[in-house]
């Protein structure tokens, strides 16, 4: 056992302990220890204590492959007595899916007659106790749902398509690894949500199609495949300028040093490097944005098209429902005033206070309900207003005026309000009870 593996042991039988508060109590760990016998209504509570355990821990740490031995010898490990009744416990849990092996996951690069023979294979020829406990590895269903469900999402925040082609080593970092990458994609591939792409041209390009939406994904298309081509190209670019950028890093550091030694020699050298450096940079950052550029041109396509076919279900479902065309036109200038009165909220917000002219009576009532606001939220910050007489009020009342244009050139308008909603959020670094939050529902 490695050093890694030894202070995940030590960490796991700590996190034991804290969880199961009578772990230490030696007659219930003796019961809890046994191996299992009778009939199954006889363990069946040791046998859901020992597997909800097993999972909890993964759960916890992230495992989502657990190791049969070290489950056994390291895990559970109590002053060197180990629970007799685990390997029932693994098996059990192998039978009713909870585990699976890795050889019983499907390979994704391979074609579908070969999977459909592995999975009669799978179902007819199941592994016994002993089989299952010299495997390596063994994963745990449900951290596997939970990691493609997570995958999805992640997928998910940066895309707007129902689905999307990514490179192999994208979706590797992904999901955290070689191994974790293949177990995810032969689950996913299994439910029918991604599929494996491949591109033979000088080297083998390798990617992944994965569906955004509860669809299936749909079958690859050669404009798939030219995507895979150029985000692998761009991924590629991207590295070249890192090492571009770290070069030039380097032999301008090199350069400076070389100068202040006096070596005039060595300084024009590094500055050459330099300038070669630099040319290179810019030729990638070129070709980059080129790439970029078709890519961007096909996302707009795709947006078209979604667009279109919007119109389109829209157009069908007019017909199919019977919707009168004055109500659909009803419906339009109600969305069209609603743009407006929100550009016209906009507009209002990023122009300049100080271009226009508010009378004071206008705003005086809406600043005494600010006033009171503000002194529900603070007492001491009330100010009365009797005994002023009709100079001091009209003074008042202008500086009214002043401070409200001050709030409102502080507040903006927050794009991620609930629907049918909006929030203007105050943004200025004055105390917030001079600038407070409004919001209109």
């Amino acid at each position: 056992m490695d050093l890694g593996e030894t202070k995940e042991s030590e960490a796991v039988r700590e996190f034991i302990r804290r969880e199961v508060e009578d772990w230490g109590e030696e007659a219930i760990a003796t019961a809890r220890f046994k191996a299992f016998s009778g009939q199954r209504s006889d363990w069946e509570p040791r046998y859901q204590f020992w597997r909800d355990l097993i999972l909890k821990v993964a759960t916890h740490f992230h495992l989502l492959f657990i190791s049969p031995s070290q489950v056994k010898k390291d895990w559970f490990n109590r002053g060197g007595l180990t629970p007799l009744c685990l390997d029932h416990v693994l098996f059990s849990m192998y039978n009713e899916g909870d585990i699976i092996r890795s050889v019983d996951l499907l390979d994704p690069t391979s074609g579908w007659l070969y999977q459909l023979f592995r999975k009669v294979k799978h179902m007819m020829v199941r592994s016994t106790s002993s089989e299952l406990l010299l495997e390596d590895h063994l994963i745990l269903l449900p951290l596997l749902k939970d990691k493609a469900v997570e995958v999805v999402k992640v997928l998910s925040e940066s895309q707007w398509t129902s689905s999307c082609v990514i490179t192999m080593k994208k979706f590797q970092d992904i999901c955290g690894g070689t191994r974790e990458a293949s177990a995810v994609l032969s689950y996913l591939s299994g439910c029918g949500k991604a599929q494996y792409i491949s591109i033979s041209k000088k080297e083998l390009i390798e990617g992944v199609k994965v569906s955004l939406s509860p669809a299936a994904v749909s079958s690859i298309t050669s404009l798939d495949l030219d995507i895979l081509h150029l985000t692998w190209t761009t991924e590629n670019l991207q590295q070249q300028l890192d090492v571009i950028d770290q070069r030039f890093e380097v032999s301008k550091k090199a350069a400076l040093a070389s100068i202040n030694s006096g070596n005039k020699k060595v300084a024009l050298r590094h500055a050459k490097a330099l300038k070669l450096a630099s040319e290179s940079r810019e030729k990638c950052v070129s070709f980059l944005n080129r790439v970029e550029e078709v890519l961007s041109v096909i996302a707009n396509a795709e947006s078209t098209k979604k667009v279109s076919e919007a119109i389109q279900i829209g157009a069908q479902a007019i017909k199919e429902n019977r919707i009168d065309v004055e109500e659909v036109q009803h419906c339009l200038e109600e969305l069209g005033d609603s743009i407006d009165s929100q550009k016209q909220v906009e507009e209002a917000l990023a122009s300049d206070p100080s271009s226009i002219y508010i009378e004071d009576e206008d705003i005086e009532e809406d600043f005494r309900k600010l006033e009171l606001e503000l002194g529900n939220q603070n007492p001491q910050m009330l100010v009365s207003q009797a005994g002023v007489d009709t100079a001091a009020g009209e003074t008042e009342a202008s500086e009214s005026a002043k401070s409200l244009c001050d709030a409102l050139s502080d507040l903006k308008l927050y794009d991620n309000a609930p629907s049918g909603s909006m929030a203007l959020i105050s943004t200025g670094s004055d105390n917030t009870s001079k600038n407070p939050k409004l919001e209109a529902a």
